[in-house]
């Protein structure tokens, strides 16, 4: 197969994951990892793995098929960073779903669906490890059975919900507030790239959260 991947940030940490499922791919189909649409070759199979971009049913027709992974039990959850907002409301357990790309977002026939748990202690570091081998296991899916899933219609019975888009600002705590009520959120921020942070006393800190061995 000729399968393209589209992460439309060369620094976000699930490139390692993409990376590495790539060289272990690598010999049995021809893949392409790539950060724009205007850089997609075509092909069998696309995968939109955080992506920032919309691709209309043009560009989509250029392949088979397009998919796209997603963190929430569609339709409820569309929208932005869906498990960093679930962790925030204290949800411990979080379906990815894989899902045919469509114009309206987050709105394609559903492929396939994993649960993942997501213990009230795990780190922005150890929630990405579940989250993007939650991931890898829906690319493997959508490969082993691409020419004989029958996908379904997104839940008519449940009402969809939407997140919005996460901001830096989103990342702020209140120095007022106890650790304890605000450790979802610090738990959730990336350190490098969206670190959890307070203003206090005229000044500005951001904090890192490591635990302990």
């Amino acid at each position: 197969m000729k399968i393209s991947i589209l992460c439309s940030s060369v620094g976000h940490p699930v490139n390692v994951w993409l990376e590495r499922w790539v060289s272990a791919n690598g010999e049995a189909h021809s893949i392409e990892l790539v950060r724009k649409k205007s850089g997609l070759s075509g092909g069998d199979l696309l995968f939109l793995i955080s992506c920032g971009e919309i691709l209309k049913k043009n560009d989509r027709a250029a392949y088979k098929k397009c998919l796209v992974i997603h963190a929430s039990d569609l339709p409820r959850g569309r929208g932005w960073s869906p498990h960093i907002w679930q962790i925030i409301e204290g949800k411990t357990m979080i379906d990815v779903s894989l899902i045919e790309a469509e114009d309206k977002v987050d709105t394609g026939d559903i492929w396939h669906q994993v649960s993942i748990e997501i213990p009230k202690h795990y780190l922005y570091d150890e929630i990405n490890e579940a989250i993007f081998d939650a991931e890898i296991e829906l690319m493997n899916f959508a490969v082993s059975n691409f020419d004989t899933v029958i996908p379904k219609k997104q839940s008519e019975t449940k009402s969809s919900t939407y997140y919005p888009l996460r901001h830096p600002d989103d990342s702020i705590l209140n120095p007022s507030l106890s650790i304890e009520k605000q450790f979802d959120l610090i738990r959730v921020c990336d350190p490098n790239r969206f670190p959890a942070f307070f203003e206090l006393r005229g000044e500005k800190y951001k904090i890192r959260l490591e635990k302990v061995k």
